[in-house]
């Protein structure tokens, strides 16, 4: 399995992941045109040169190499909101208290809201259910760390992770239901995919400014207020993981919750090492039993490589990985060269390294999300 960059002879490959993705996985929707700007975006967003970050998006792909074939995808917004709106219902308690009269009433509300306007985004991660193996999810989720770690300057402080919510078998969301019947008259697919092609101006002219309180709502509605659906649950397990939590911010659509994290408190950056390349003409296919899996990635941009390996050693002074030459034959390495590691089980214990990961760190099916923003 190797991770690389996003590329045009991509395109029948994203369109066949955008159709059979469904509703509410808005990052790619079954659109050639669409996807192609946004092949070409990424492509553009991997060769800028960035001091600090703007509307870049990075879009990975995790493929065969053996076939060619595509497996999934991948990516990163690195700062969320810039050319549309990042819209969320932010759920809180408000309390309503007359001192006169002794009466007390604490309600539920939600509030649309931009609050998470220009924080870095991971999204797009899809797993095609035929490519579905041991660690290619983990794959697909840990790598995005592991590229923020060599490039932070690329990114925000704070990283969110939009969650699938709720839904039925034909796709349909009872938050969006609810919403539908009182505020705007149109299908869960059509609104998602409204949103999926750039077009939001309905947000502001159709749904609701003024708080909203929950008691109002249907029951149905209101139980799946910051809940997941079911396909999600292992990515937002995987995201806990890093250190991910929910800060009271919902979709829009279908109420699922956005997790966010410090960049520099990811648990999978704290991990990630910078080290030099060992060429071991010895190593075998077969995994060894002291040796646990690791991604090793060559730390460029548009030539990032990244793959699993077990068995790939980092050395017991952390300055030098010591991998199989064809593995870094497939990775563009080099003897002596820049190798960047990372274990592929998080450890949520981690500490910091002694010293930063980088000179400037201190400058699945249904899981992410992402509207385009």
């Amino acid at each position: 399995m190797l991770i690389r960059p996003v590329a045009p002879k991509d395109l029948d490959a994203l369109y066949r992941i955008a159709d059979e993705s469904g509703p509410g996985f808005t990052s790619l929707m079954p659109d050639r045109d669409a996807l192609l700007r946004k092949i070409e975006h990424s492509v553009e967003s991997f060769a800028r040169e960035v001091e600090t970050p703007s509307d870049e998006h990075y879009l990975f792909v995790l493929e065969d190499p053996a076939t060619g074939a595509i497996m999934g995808t991948t990516g990163i917004e690195a700062c969320a909101g810039q050319t549309r709106p990042l819209y969320h219902f932010h759920h809180n308690t408000v309390v309503h208290h007359s001192r006169e009269l002794g009466l007390r009433k604490q309600v539920d509300t939600l509030t649309r809201c931009n609050h998470y306007t220009g924080c870095t985004e991971i999204c797009s991660l899809y797993l095609r259910p035929d490519f579905r193996r041991a660690n290619a999810g983990k794959l697909l989720s840990r790598v995005r760390f592991l590229f923020m770690a060599q490039h932070p300057e690329r990114f925000s402080s704070t990283v969110i992770a939009e969650m699938r919510g709720v839904s039925d078998a034909a796709g349909q969301s009872p938050f969006w239901s609810w919403l539908r019947e009182h505020f705007v008259d149109m299908e869960f697919a059509s609104a998602t995919s409204l949103v999926g092609s750039g077009y939001t101006d309905f947000i502001d002219e159709l749904m609701p400014a003024a708080p909203l309180y929950t008691h109002l709502m249907s029951r149905d509605a209101r139980a799946v207020i910051g809940q997941v659906h079911p396909h999600t649950r292992p990515a937002l397990r995987m995201l806990e993981r890093e250190g991910f939590r929910p800060r009271g911010f919902v979709d829009l659509f279908d109420a699922g919750p956005t997790v966010e994290a410090e960049l520099r408190q990811i648990g999978s950056i704290r991990q990630s090492r910078r080290a030099s390349v060992i060429l071991d003409a010895n190593a075998v296919d077969a995994p060894h039993d002291l040796m646990a899996p690791m991604i090793v990635a060559n730390g460029r941009l548009s030539d990032f490589r990244a793959t699993l390996t077990e068995h790939g050693n980092l050395l017991p002074t952390g300055e030098s990985v010591k991998i199989a030459s064809h593995l870094a034959e497939n990775l563009g390495l080099e003897a002596d060269g820049v190798v960047w590691s990372l274990p592929l089980q998080p450890n949520s214990a981690s500490r910091p390294h002694e010293q930063p990961v980088a000179p400037n760190m201190n400058a699945h099916r249904f899981g992410e999300r992402q509207h385009a923003h």
